[in-house]
């Protein structure tokens, strides 16, 4: 499989999207709510996925796509290649900012990531991994992601996780975030990622993400030596929603082993 030729024609249909993005900034766009009504969806979600699709099933008419919006296949495995995109994550960001979104994308082999590209439309950073061959922000190498301790990092996370919830018990994260020399909340798991890829936070942590916002994600911090689980310390699965948790070498071990896995499952 030439990956590069893949990665090339991907990388140019991402930056296609962004410009067709970027000219909508001053349009009325279509709102609609999906399962419930802060998960939006707008006509550009839709347009940009059904973008994407044409120009995949012309150049790589063997190839299935999972993608957010449904208009891709009905993926029941990983066998062979499949594209995962989220033609806008953080859509909700989208509407009320114009910035803090990203269209994600991860190309898979059998299960196994290839391809990783997430970009970030508004500050025109295009973040891209093909792996084996490093990560980059643009044409910019990124270094391997270096060991930091609780106390020195910056943790991602929403703050809904440290009040009381039925996806996990909020006392055990509440310690971390105590120890910790920060967190932050962006609305974004694609651009949280890239942000653990990149130093700017040091983990990311959710509760329940679907394939299409991690895929392209998974891709980039694994190529810089980061680990990506569940919260249980489990691989992902790419076809269902699943907890996450991203971080740096050692501190991934280390929330795992004296917060997360007090809990019970």
């Amino acid at each position: 499989m030439d990956w590069e030729y893949i990665d090339l024609h991907a990388k140019q249909w991402v930056m296609e999207a962004g410009d067709k993005i970027r000219n909508s900034f001053d349009k009325t766009l279509n709102i609609q709510t999906k399962s419930n009504p802060n998960d939006l969806v707008t006509n550009l979600d839709k347009e940009i996925e059904q973008f994407f699709i044409n120009k995949i099933r012309n150049t790589f008419p063997y190839h299935k796509i999972l993608g957010e919006e449904g208009y891709g296949d009905a993926v029941s495995n990983l066998d062979g290649v499949v594209w995962i995109i989220d033609p806008i994550d953080g859509t909700m960001n989208f509407i009320h900012q114009q910035r803090n979104f990203a269209i994600s994308l991860g190309v898979y082999e059998n299960g196994i990531g290839k391809i990783g590209i997430i970009y970030d439309v508004a500050h025109g950073e295009l973040y891209h991994a093909i792996s084996g061959k490093g990560a980059f922000m643009n044409d910019i190498e990124l270094p391997p992601l270096n060991k930091v301790t609780v106390k020195e990092s910056i943790i991602a996370l929403n703050a809904t996780w440290l009040l009381e919830n039925h996806r996990i018990d909020h006392n055990l994260l509440i310690p971390l975030v105590k120890e910790a020399r920060g967190t932050r909340s962006y609305g974004t798991a694609a651009l949280e990622m890239v942000f653990v890829a990149t130093g700017r936070v040091d983990a990311y942590i959710s509760m329940r993400l679907s394939p299409w916002d991690v895929a392209g994600g998974t891709v980039i911090i694994e190529e810089l030596g980061g680990v990506v689980t569940n919260i249980r310390g489990n691989k992902l699965d790419f076809l269902s929603k699943d907890s996450l948790l991203v971080a740096k070498p050692g501190l991934h071990q280390t929330i795992m082993n004296d917060y997360l896995k007090q809990g019970k499952w």
